[in-house]
């Protein structure tokens, strides 16, 4: 049974966190699955000692992204309440309505509607019969320096648009002697989207390489 999780950069939304996890290692049990990911991405920032549990997880989940294993099964989960702003680089809302509810890649959102219209159409285009797959994937965007404007950068990165392509959540990580890098979560039509592609041919070319400095593909998950 799906979990819903509202408000995760306010107090409320962590403590419930912290309780819905007092009894589990990962959001769907014992083992990391893509559920732990979306909700991940809803956190701006590690926990404090007030949420022990939750700052527990937030490092386990922190550690395992690097390797990109995900053995445990998923049951699926959404994330509600309109996001806080990342810092000085607040994230462009994907719908054009005021609409409260933040769903990172849950069922039924504009974003799985557009897509499968794109699929459709490929589908007709190419006189195709199989229904095209779809992957999320959690990118890491890289600054050149402590004084790249962030705000900048994330505008360049989400004016990027392919068809197949759905940028989704995201939020400034520390990565050290003041320089930040933009964390961020994407959605895409595995037959229209290449994300090697998107990064040699999009995101590290001019114009935008005024800003970033180079692209990491942190996870990778079929949906």
């Amino acid at each position: 049974m799906a979990v819903t999780f509202s408000d995760l950069h306010t107090e409320a939304g962590l403590k419930s966190l912290d309780d819905f996890l007092s009894s589990k290692t990962y959001i769907s049990g014992d083992q990391l699955t893509k559920d732990d990911i979306k909700v991940y991405a809803a956190v701006l920032a590690k926990p404090g000692d007030s949420y022990p549990n939750a700052s527990r997880w937030y490092d386990s989940v922190s550690a395992s992204l690097a390797p990109s294993r995900f053995p445990g099964k998923a049951v699926g989960v959404s994330v509600c309440g309109k996001g806080a702003p990342v810092e000085a680089a607040p994230a462009k809302a994907p719908a054009a309505d005021d609409d409260d509810d933040l769903d990172l890649f849950g069922d039924e959102t504009e974003d799985d509607k557009k897509a499968a219209e794109e699929r459709e159409a490929a589908k007709k285009a190419s006189g195709k019969k199989k229904e095209s797959g779809k992957s999320s994937v959690l990118l890491d965007v890289k600054p050149w320096d402590d004084e790249t404007d962030m705000k900048k950068l994330e505008e360049a990165v989400r004016g990027v648009e392919m068809p197949g392509l759905f940028w989704g959540a995201s939020k400034l990580v520390p990565v050290g002697y003041g320089i930040k890098k933009l964390q961020i979560m994407l959605t895409i039509v595995d037959d229209l989207v290449s994300v090697d592609t998107l990064i040699e041919e999009h995101l590290t070319v001019e114009p935008i390489n005024e800003f970033v400095q180079s692209c990491d593909i942190v996870a990778f998950n079929k949906i």
